[in-house]
């Protein structure tokens, strides 16, 4: 991978926000392009406006897809287990209606919407952090729930920059991030040193991670050699919770979320 790309933390922080955002994508820099203004954090507790959309075969409009490769909208965005990918998004102004901030160490100190977790997953996370502590492994937080808007403002930042065919190998269009679930949340050691980076995976934290996220219900979402089946590169620092159970099967298997549900379609890259 190439070593000169920067997170989204980075890219805004060159910036001077005082919002800065920690991104689980990386990209290039382009002195040229102003780096995106972070979206106004929501509350903790938001209402989930958008459950009542629950059409499951809703073709998606824009003239960069074809007939095979039509959007869905998932009916079940408030499920603990929901798939959201390239193919299926959630329903338009979907929100989670029980987003906390989990009590655990964050990389950073500003009061936003990268700090929340649905409930369960909040829970689940602390428990992991202090299970990590009691083995000598100190983690942090760098990013959980992420907006539309904030996904929208990253990924069109992320296309102006590279072009679209690289942006999506990492950045997920606005409407289909597992960060706007509430149930996904990046990590990194306590020092934030290689957060969201590719040198992360080389770190004993990330191989905790992969040994241990499992028994508190987390899944590395976006595995090594599984590229293809999800559409997008390895992020070792990206947790999705999905419940003890079926973490430890997909783990003990070495399969990606998409492989677990039988229905689900390849994701085209």
């Amino acid at each position: 991978m190439n070593n000169t790309r920067l997170t989204a933390a980075t890219v805004l922080l060159f910036a001077g926000l005082t919002a800065l955002l920690a991104g689980c994508a990386d990209t290039k820099t382009d002195p040229a392009v102003k780096p995106p203004q972070e979206s106004a954090a929501p509350s903790a507790g938001g209402s989930a406006s958008a459950d009542s959309h629950t059409s499951t075969h809703l073709q998606d409009t824009r003239n960069d897809r074809t007939d095979d490769n039509a959007i869905k909208v998932t009916a079940n965005p408030s499920d603990i287990t929901v798939l959201v990918n390239k193919q299926i998004m959630l329903p338009d102004g979907y929100k989670p209606s029980d987003l906390v901030e989990p009590k655990v160490p964050f990389i950073f100190q500003e009061k936003d919407e990268r700090r929340l977790l649905r409930k369960e997953a909040a829970e689940a996370l602390e428990a992991m952090i202090a299970g990590a502590r009691n083995d000598g492994i100190y983690l942090a937080g760098v990013s959980g729930y992420r907006s539309y808007e904030t996904q929208k403002t990253l990924y069109d930042y992320y296309v102006k920059v590279q072009g679209q065919e690289e942006a999506r190998k990492y950045s997920a269009e606005p409407g289909h991030s597992e960060h706007q679930t509430g149930l996904a949340m990046d990590v990194s050691g306590s020092t934030g040193k290689c957060a969201a980076a590719d040198c992360f995976a080389d770190t004993s934290e990330a191989k905790w991670l992969a040994s241990h996220s499992s028994e508190y219900g987390f899944i590395i979402r976006y595995m090594k050699g599984k590229e293809d089946v999800t559409g997008y590169n390895y992020e070792p620092w990206h947790l999705r919770y999905v419940g003890i159970p079926m973490a430890r099967e997909i783990t003990d298997k070495g399969i990606a979320l998409e492989e677990y549900d039988q229905n689900a379609r390849p994701v085209s890259k």
